[in-house]
């Protein structure tokens, strides 16, 4: 399993967009964080004209074994396929943002405990009813994992050849901060204690109880390498996630990076090619206190901070509208000599 993923980096490309962009109606600077987009959006599609053609969003759902005790999440394992079906009937948060911002949504089976038959309106990728509980044994096995990194990879390339250029990824999965910690404990070095957060809603009693429940199960495991780290402790849905960002970069798609679990799922990428975070953009700071430190690991400021800890990438969705504001000021607004404007003031 081969990615051919290549640098973005282009000195010449990236002195005609800085050009470009500079000898807008503007001072230089003035959009800030919008001019460093707009390059690098520039710089992914190797253009000076670059575009947003239908932005994608896809949510991959699956179960985690250690769900099913209840131990490390306040919600039954049963929530997933029932968000599953909001999501089909577009009644979940991602439906509403995604609508709001012409944003296309799929849904996929990435490995949920749930029989979902011939649902309409279902991507089927389902590797298995959940993943093993790592408490007693490794997540998924290494072909499992060699699927899934697989599936992800298909599912992208066939949203691009629909034209699609711009991606976003979104998880459903109760338990998936837990398989989210214990990747990011391994992929950053950070101390397990320190990856582990609330999730979705647990008190400071559960939440020590999860630190020494995933710390034991951190302590059990040696893996490796990037790979078999993803099949110990991840779950379907990161794992397909982490193809998709893979095929994405190689795709040279600008990808929208969400929250705590995509970007565990972007730091087991990195790991398998460094490449891969040229052709992200970071949308937002989750309120998950993991997620922040995986930033300054990544080194990376996101676009937003509203304090989001949904996930279903939502966070992406929100911050779409500002991408395409960097790449339309770059098409549409007025350099000093279109507009007969004078420069001296911005010179100066």
């Amino acid at each position: 399993m081969n990615f051919n993923i290549t640098s973005i980096s282009n000195d010449e490309l990236e002195g005609k967009l800085k050009h470009k962009i500079d000898n807008k109606t503007k001072p230089k600077g003035a959009l800030g964080t919008l001019e460093c987009i707009a390059k690098q959006i520039g710089l992914i599609q190797n253009t000076l004209e670059p575009s947003i053609q239908n932005p994608t969003m896809i949510v991959f759902a699956g179960d985690h074994g250690i769900a099913a005790k209840g131990e490390v999440n306040p919600f039954p394992q049963e929530v997933t396929s029932q968000m599953v079906f909001n999501f089909l009937q577009g009644g979940a948060a991602i439906n509403t943002f995604c609508n709001l911002n012409t944003m296309n949504l799929s849904i996929v089976d990435a490995g949920v405990n749930f029989d979902f038959k011939d649902v309409e309106g279902l991507i089927d990728a389902k590797i298995d009813y959940g993943t093993k509980n790592y408490q007693e044994q490794p997540a998924m096995t290494p072909q499992q994992l060699h699927a899934a990194i697989e599936r992800g990879s298909t599912i992208v390339k066939e949203h691009q050849s629909n034209d699609c250029n711009t991606i976003a990824f979104g998880e459903m999965g109760i338990g998936n901060t837990s398989a989210a910690s214990l990747l990011m404990a391994y992929y950053t070095g950070i101390p397990i204690e320190d990856c582990i957060g609330a999730g979705t809603g647990l008190q400071e009693a559960a939440i020590q109880n999860k630190i020494n429940i995933l710390s034991k199960v951190y302590n059990s495991y040696s893996p490796k390498s990037a790979m078999e780290a993803l099949a110990t402790f991840g779950g379907f849905e990161i794992a397909m996630i982490t193809g998709a960002i893979l095929e994405a970069a190689q795709l040279k798609m600008t990808i929208i990076i969400d929250g705590f679990i995509v970007t565990a799922a972007l730091l087991a990428a990195q790991a398998i090619h460094s490449k891969v975070i040229d052709y992200c953009i970071f949308a937002h700071n989750s309120g998950e206190q993991g997620h922040q430190k995986m930033l300054r690991f990544l080194d990376k400021v996101p676009l937003l901070n509203l304090g989001l800890r949904l996930g279903e990438g939502t966070g992406a969705a929100i911050a779409l509208p500002i991408i395409q504001s960097a790449v339309s000021f770059l098409n549409q607004m007025a350099s000093f000599e279109d507009a007969a404007v004078s420069d001296e003031v911005v010179k100066r």
